[in-house]
């Protein structure tokens, strides 16, 4: 005879045997011993968590008899009397299961309802259990009203459904609304243990994890799967076989690929990419694993009591949340969870696996080119790019390369002022002397700066430089206060103390400003790139044949330039 499947086997048979669903365990069991029934039950939830499981407990329940054919209803059906024994092999007269995604028409609901007014044939109650009864049409749900608001007294209604939003709330008040909750993994793993064991077949804890996660909160899903691991693995259920019949990805290429992120290598993260795809591995839930790897690493930075010490990868999440900054944590958490939908449109999923990995190493935070890199960098260019303020930084040098202009001798009282500035500006800043105000369009568009700080450097106009030994005191004036936050501001100060190599306070004003901000500058230029597209597409002899041979028109605002 043909063994039958875990998940039949080992379905619940009473309130007992129940695993995840406390709440309406406990709910459904004081009703029976008070004696408090109503007539209708709607139980939701995902696949596999118990569902029509409960219907058929409560069948028992209702119409459990006891061993000695005298009991009553009761919240421990005995599993004994003849009631139980045929609704647990499914061919109790009074128990009518009936799938609402087959029989959904209105005649349908029609005839069950007709039969709904006779009395139980040898039973206390009749029960009706309709599951996905989402499926029904309107005219079915219509039909069923008022059976299911006022039913006869020896009927009882358990209607089961994934999806409630779909359900009318003319329903949905006429019913006692249960919701299941999905199972988790230490659960899952709990109940596989015992399973296996009493089976008795050998296995790993981290191959019952594995399979936990791939159930995603279905314990029928996870009773199907460790059977199919079963036939799999042959013998032992290993944490290796497993992952090689679900094709998921080894927390140790996980580790790695965060390591090598970390170490910036990205050679070796090709490598990781190119091995994966060897051994036929879904990139999908790499990127799934990943995503949540980087989850608890994220969590373990901000509440480190979260790593649970049943973990096998604990030591290496506390690790890789030390060697991993918070912002790090976030953009790869991001990145992982965003690319997956990307994978469709690749060339190949192993292409964009590789790209997502890329993607991390090439915008994590701090991993800038050389030339915006060190804070000195900017100042060398600026000074190789105008050489003549550097000169009178040498005091000596200055009354000697004078002397020969003896002809010339305009540029002597100049060059004396302009020695007579402290030394030490010089290096760092040459275009930013006492003198001389520095170019500030150029300047916002050279700071490294991001998002809502580099708007607000590019909505401003420099309005007074006042430049001191002790540091820079900068008033700029701005049209949209609102982008001048505390925060940005600040850090508009901090990127330009790190490019002059002295303190700069910034100080924003209110107003319209009189030149062109950088924002000003660039609509301007994309102004001028648009009417020329327009300009070109209207000379096009292509568009002008369409124009007169079809009577086309380009729509106004429609063109963009490249």
């Amino acid at each position: 005879m043909t063994a039958l499947a875990l998940a039949r086997s080992w379905r619940p048979k009473t309130f007992s045997q129940l695993v995840g669903q406390d709440h309406v365990v406990k709910a459904l069991t004081h009703a029976l011993d008070q004696g408090r029934l109503h007539h209708a039950w709607l139980f939701t939830g995902t696949r596999g968590v118990g569902k029509t499981t409960i219907a058929r407990i409560m069948a028992k329940a209702l119409n459990c008899t006891g061993e000695d054919g005298q009991g009553r209803m009761t919240s421990e059906p005995c599993g004994k009397c003849p009631a139980c024994l045929e609704i647990d092999a499914g061919r109790f007269v009074d128990y009518i299961e009936m799938d609402a995604a087959s029989n959904r028409g209105v005649d349908d609901i029609a005839a069950l309802l007709e039969k709904a007014a006779y009395a139980p044939s040898n039973a206390r109650y009749k029960v009706y259990m309709i599951d996905e009864v989402h499926m029904l049409t309107n005219h079915a749900f219509n039909a069923m009203l008022k059976t299911l608001e006022e039913p006869p007294e020896h009927v009882k209604f358990i209607l089961a459904t994934t999806d409630p939003q779909k359900i009318p709330v003319t329903i949905l008040s006429r019913c006692l609304q249960f919701n299941l909750k999905q199972m988790p993994v230490p659960l899952i793993v709990e109940h596989l243990e015992k399973v296996l064991a009493a089976e008795k077949v050998d296995y790993e804890t981290n191959a019952l994890r594995v399979l936990a996660k791939a159930a995603q909160g279905s314990m029928r899903d996870a009773l199907s799967l460790t059977d199919q691991a079963i036939a799999y693995a042959a013998g032992k259920v290993s944490e290796e076989a497993v992952r090689g019949m679900l094709g998921t990805l080894d927390d140790a290429y996980l580790i790695r690929i965060l390591d090598s992120l970390i170490e910036k290598d990205g050679a070796t993260l090709l490598a990781i990419s190119n091995e994966m795809g060897e051994r036929s591995m879904s990139f999908s839930l790499a990127l799934a694993d990943l995503s949540s790897l980087i989850q608890k690493i994220a969590a373990a930075q901000i509440v480190p009591e979260s790593v649970l010490e049943d973990w096998p990868e604990a030591a290496e999440i506390r690790r890789l949340a030390g060697a991993l900054t918070k912002e790090e944590a976030q953009l790869f958490y991001q990145i992982s969870i965003t690319s997956r939908p990307d994978l469709s449109l690749a060339p190949d999923e192993q292409t964009g696996f590789a790209m997502t990995l890329l993607r991390m190493l090439a915008f994590r935070p701090g991993n800038e080119t050389p030339g915006r890199a060190g804070n000195s960098a900017p100042p060398v260019a600026s000074a190789a790019s105008a050489p003549r303020p550097s000169a009178p930084a040498n005091q000596t040098a200055a009354p000697v390369r004078s002397a020969p202009g003896a002809s010339a001798p305009a540029p002597a009282p100049v060059a004396k002022p302009a020695a007579s500035a402290p030394p030490v500006s010089a290096p760092p800043v040459a275009s930013a002397s006492a003198a001389n105000r520095p170019d500030w369009h150029g300047l916002m568009r050279q700071l490294p700066v991001k998002g809502l700080v580099q708007q607000l450097a590019f909505q401003t106009e420099l309005q007074d430089w006042d430049d001191t030994p002790a540091g820079v005191r900068a008033t700029v004036v701005t049209p949209m206060p609102q982008l001048a936050s505390e925060a940005s501001v600040g850090r508009l100060a901090d990127a330009l103390t790190a490019h002059f190599g002295k303190p700069v306070k910034v100080v924003i004003e209110k107003g319209e400003v009189e030149g062109k901000t950088v924002a000003k500058v660039d609509a301007q230029i994309h102004q001028e790139k648009r009417q020329n597209a327009e300009q070109m597409i209207a000379q096009d002899p292509f568009i002008q044949q369409l124009e007169k041979e079809f009577g086309a028109k380009v729509v106004g605002g429609s063109v963009k330039p490249l």
